[in-house]
Formats: structure tokens, sequence, C-alpha cells
């Protein structure tokens, strides 16, 4: 067995193919030799995966991202990175090489990537596949605010509700968040602030969230979050620090006296429980947070 293992662990060094393990934290854990080569990795370096782009970005290295706004394209990718169980996607990078990416992730967040260099493809087929790419993002991405959208967000309920039934997983909770008088912003202000409003708020929320849960637009100004293995507790703490960072929130520098909040409604995942009992007892909560004085959690179990 040991030499089974020793065997494996050279063919993953020498593999042309890039290996990366990463942990829930989205913190990279282990990058065989291909995988430093591209990315420009020292062997005992362990960064964020957000700071690795970051890194190579101002570097002019690594993964080309076509997108001038480089913090709207992290938002944009990280709501989709490591939600799903199986993921794959094709991406180029700085040397001209194309990439077959996959991401393996299991149930305690952590994931394993892998990619196979498919740069020999016919340029035809290869832009065509990139178009499917676009495609699909865009089919999956709020435009306003770059993160997920009421289809995703639905979907990943969805996979929640159907890995607790099939899996016997742990428990997770869903939280709607609305924005609080929010027409009185665009009446007042306009609907270019209200606009930046709704911006201010996904990037205000979206550090926050583990990489293995989701957090969307829904609509308007309507937000969800969804979240796995999480007991009813845990999520009442977790969107209590939402609620206090929104509190504080100062988006626009020509009105430094303007502020907003929001009110959100929390509810636990039942055994037996479908996205519509679940969204309906979420949706319950909500209205009883906005009846009773908005800018605050209620909570259906």
């Amino acid at each position: 067995m040991n030499q089974i293992t020793e065997r494996l662990a050279e063919l993953r060094e020498e593999s042309g193919v890039l290996i990366a393990l990463f942990d829930p934290d989205d913190r990279l854990r282990y990058a065989n030799a291909a995988f430093r080569a591209t990315f420009v990795l020292e062997p005992d370096e362990t960064p964020l995966w957000s700071e690795l782009m970051r890194r190579n970005t101002r570097a002019g290295r690594g993964t080309i991202i076509r997108n001038a706004d480089f913090e709207a394209w992290l938002i944009s990718a990280q709501s989709r990175r490591g939600k799903l169980p199986f993921r794959a996607f094709e991406t180029d990078v700085v040397d001209g090489r194309w990439f077959w990416m996959t991401e393996t992730v299991q149930r305690d967040g952590w994931m394993l990537c892998v990619a196979s260099d498919i740069t020999q493809m016919k340029v035809s087929e290869r832009d065509l596949r990139q178009d499917r790419d676009f495609a699909l993002k865009a089919s999956q991405t709020d435009e306003l605010t770059g993160i997920a959208n009421r289809r995703f967000m639905m979907a990943a309920l969805e996979h929640m509700i159907r890995r607790q039934a099939e899996e016997s997983a742990a428990g997770g909770c869903i939280c709607i968040i609305d924005l609080d008088f929010f027409k009185r912003i665009n009446d007042n202000f306009g609907h270019q602030v209200g606009d930046l409003v709704l911006i201010d708020f996904a990037r205000r929320v979206h550090p926050m969230v583990r990489r293995r849960d989701c957090f969307g637009r829904i609509g308007g100004e309507e937000f969800m979050l969804v979240l796995l293995d999480t007991t009813l507790e845990e999520g009442e703490a977790f969107v209590d620090n939402i609620l206090d960072s929104v509190r504080i929130a100062r988006p626009l520098s020509t009105v430094p006296a303007f502020f907003y909040t929001c009110s959100a409604g929390l509810a636990e995942m039942r055994t037996g429980d479908t996205v519509q009992t679940l969204y309906a007892r979420a949706d319950e909560a909500l209205y009883v947070a906005k009846q009773s004085g908005r800018d605050r959690l209620r909570i259906v179990a």
C-alpha cells in the first residue's frame, strides 16, 4: 500500500494535469508542480483562491479575466465557485494555454480542482464552447450586482433539500432579505442611487458568505441566502452580523448622512421539506419582520 501511495504522489507531481486541493475556506492546501508553475506559486505557499487570483491579475499572469473591474469579476466567480458537488468549465491563461477545469466538492466543503490542457482543440470548437460557458454564466448571474440570480439560487435550494433527503445530511437554513423602504430610495434619490444601494448591499454581504453557501439576488430589492449544514442558532448569528454591517453602511459619498436597513426572514429545513414549503416559511418570517417594524430578523423554525 505504501508503494502505491508513493507512486500516486509521484504521478500527481509529475503530471501535466493541474491538480489543486482547497479547504472549506477556499485556501489552497495542495498543488502539484503543474498547477504551481501555471499560477506562479512556491511549494510552501497556501494563499486563499481570491488572493491568488488578485496577485496574478496585478502581475499580468495566470487566468485571463475579461472584465476591467477585477472585484466585480471576483464576486461573480465566487458566487458560483464550489457551490455544487461537481462543476466543469473552460478557462484560459496568459501564456496562451486553454484548460478544461473541473471542481469536485465534498460535503464538508473541501474541493479538488483538476485542469486538463485542451489547447490543441480546433479554435472553432474552442470558441463555440467558450460561448456556451459565457451563456451559462449569464443565465446564472444577476446583471446588476454580479452575484447569483434567482435561477441559480433556486437550484441551490433544491440541491440542499435533495442532499438532505438522499444522504441524510445535516440540515440547513435559508434566509430571505429585503431592503427596507427601497421604493422611497428610488423616489427620493433616483433609480441610479437605488442601483448603487443594491450593489453596496451585495458587496457588503458577499465577503461574509462561506464558500459552500450561496447568496444571490432573487428579484428587485430581495436577496436570499442558502446556508448548508447550519443550525437555526448559527444562521441567526450570521444574519444578525449582516444586519449590523448594513446599519453602519454609508454608500453615498455625496450624501454622508444617507443610510439604509434591511429585514430578514430565516427558516430551518425540516424533514420532508420541499423547495416550496421551506421558501414559504422564510417568506412568512420576512413578512413578520416587516410588520413588526423592519430592520430586524424574524425566524420560523
